[in-house]
Parts: structure tokens; C-alpha cells; sequence
């Protein structure tokens, strides 16, 4: 998998990390950041920079790399520079009822992503 150029559309920048999640592939995941990116989360904080990103990502891929994870992907939008996806999944772990996460792309890169989500811990 190819990873973005600097003049990757909003799109092709979504479509790129969407792949890079499914493949649990942290660097090409990670070609879609750079040190000035910030993740920002509704359970875990903010995460800024490759080092605290990847940190990040090395969990989720963690969690959602188990077997028995069912992962639906129920909407994405694009407009100018805001990418938007709703989904949600079941973890041997978790439940997230309901996600949704917002990109805001540059120059081939996501600059800000936020993520929200409805969890609830499994027994």
C-alpha cells in the first residue's frame, strides 16, 4: 500500500487511513500524521505528535487485531477539508455502540482527528 502524497485529497487521505486500519498496518497508519497531528479523544485525552499517536494506534490495534471483532463502518463524508466516519464494533473486550470520527486533512496529512465513542466494557 502506496502511502499519501502531499497533494492527497481529503478522500483519497480517508480512504488511505481507513485501508492502513483494516490491515493493522501502524506505519502506513502513521504516513497519514506528522509531529504537529493531534488525536483527540473523548476517553483517553489528546494525543499529539507520531510518538503519542503511534502510542494510540499500537492499543486500538491491540483491541481490534483479536479474533471475534466485528468492525462496521456505517457512514463516511467528505467536504473541502473535513473527512467523517460513523461505525461501531464488537470486541471480545468491548462493545462500541456508537463512534464517530472527524478529520480535518492538509497537505496530504491529517492535522487534527477527533474520536468519540460510546463504550462499554465487557465482562
Amino acid at each position: 500500500m502506496a502511502s499519501t502524497s502531499p497533494s492527497g485529497t481529503t478522500e483519497s487521505v480517508l480512504d488511505h487511513h481507513l485501508d492502513a486500519f483494516a490491515d493493522r498496518d501502524i506505519e502506513e497508519t502513521l504516513a497519514d500524521y506528522d509531529d504537529d497531528s493531534v488525536v483527540v479523544t473523548n476517553t483517553d485525552g489528546s494525543f499529539h505528535g507520531l510518538e503519542e499517536i503511534r502510542a494510540l494506534f499500537e492499543g486500538l490495534f491491540a483491541e481490534f487485531g483479536q479474533s471475534d471483532v466485528d468492525f462496521e463502518l456505517d457512514r463516511t463524508e467528505t467536504e473541502g477539508d473535513v473527512a467523517y466516519i460513523v461505525w461501531h464494533a464488537e470486541t471480545p473486550d468491548n462493545s462500541y455502540e456508537f463512534a464517530t470520527d472527524t478529520f480535518v486533512v492538509r497537505d496530504g496529512t491529517i492535522r487534527t482527528q477527533t474520536l468519540g465513542a460510546v463504550v462499554t466494557p465487557k465482562d
